[in-house]
């Protein structure tokens, strides 16, 4: 029987449709990336994109030249424009501004990699501490208030470049799906006392069912009202609602749980197309007792189509312990050797 599960932060709820459901192992990507061709991103290629914000650099190389191991740099079809004021105000009911902020490209390599799973796993600490780097600096105009980091990976989730990369959005305003979170996990606050991301944390450690990876620092599991087949959140286990206030040894522990998800999806999936995003407290607030930073992770498996515009119900045709169990089970022996 189908089962309907809600989402105990925002009250989102989700169809699960199990009699639907495939075996885990029949979820395979139809989409092949393409090959060949020019790529703006490449080392050798920086005058094909604006010039770099942030770079880690060899010694000795010089600004927008070859010689980067991480290169952040503006969008060159930006979203939202840095200059200019907000200048808001209303057009009746309606109220509206000035398109500002920042839309940014974190190029996660020099060499042409297609799947981050295939960086060195030094390589991936720095992409993190890039989007840390770039949110701390973005952080002091005062003209912003929330930074979103995401990566699509495939023309299914969105990527125009196979070049592996990832992107920042930052806007004057708290968007809506922050917004839920954060006035869900403050309802759930006040009644309880408690953070509810805390909560899961040790609930789902002690059930057990949907954990995919358990590390010191971090846990990562298959979410019980799971929108999309395979869907994870990585969680922190220490509270923290700014995850620009990660320390270094987060940040090292969090490369190595990255790469290990990232390489159990590659395995299993057969290397799908893909979104992840970080969700984090807006600029302007405080540490929150109510709120902590995660990341979210979308294999692209199914389509949303009319239904799930129209009623904001999600179909998901595996169940979440069922997923946790099969990605739990994927040996990628190369990343467990590493210390953290």
């Amino acid at each position: 029987m189908p089962e309907l599960r809600k989402d105990p932060v925002v009250g989102r709820w989700v169809i699960i449709a199990t009699d639907r459901a495939r075996r885990p192992h029949d979820f395979h990507s139809e989409f092949r990336r393409a090959e060949g061709g020019f790529c703006p991103f490449c080392e050798g290629n920086e005058e094909a994109t604006p010039p770099e914000i942030l770079a880690y650099r060899e010694p000795n190389s010089g600004p927008n030249q070859p010689g980067w191991r991480v290169r952040a740099v503006p969008n060159k079809f930006p979203a939202l424009q840095v200059e200019g004021n907000l200048d808001k105000r209303g057009d009746g009911i309606y109220d509206l501004m000035t398109g500002v902020g920042a839309h940014e490209v974190i190029i996660e390599c020099a060499q042409h990699e297609v799947n981050m799973a295939d960086l060195p796993l030094a390589n991936i600490r720095e992409v993190l501490w890039a989007y840390r780097d770039r949110l701390v600096d973005l952080k002091k105009d005062p003209r912003l208030v929330h930074g979103l980091i995401f990566k699509n990976v495939g023309a299914p989730a969105g990527a125009s470049l196979d070049h592996s990369h990832s992107q920042l959005i930052v806007t004057p305003v708290v968007p809506i799906s922050i917004w839920e979170e954060m006035t869900g996990s403050l309802e759930f606050y006040n009644y309880r006392g408690r953070c509810i991301y805390c909560d899961m944390i040790q609930q789902e450690l002690a059930t057990d069912k949907r954990i995919v990876l358990d590390t010191p620092s971090f846990v990562v599991f298959c979410p019980y009202a799971s929108r999309f087949p395979f869907e994870m959140c990585i969680l922190p286990k220490n509270h923290s609602s700014h995850f620009e206030n990660v320390p270094h040894q987060t940040i090292e522990e969090m490369g190595m749980v990255l790469k290990t998800i990232l390489n159990k999806l590659k395995v299993a999936l057969d290397d799908p197309p893909y979104n992840y995003v970080i969700h984090t407290a807006p600029f302007d607030s405080k540490d929150l007792t109510h709120y902590h930073w995660h990341l979210e992770i979308f294999p692209r498996l199914t389509r949303v189509a009319g239904f799930e515009w129209g009623s904001g119900f999600y179909i998901n045709p595996v169940l979440p312990e069922q997923a946790a169990a099969f990605l739990r089970e994927v040996e990628v022996s190369e990343t467990r050797s590493v210390e953290v």
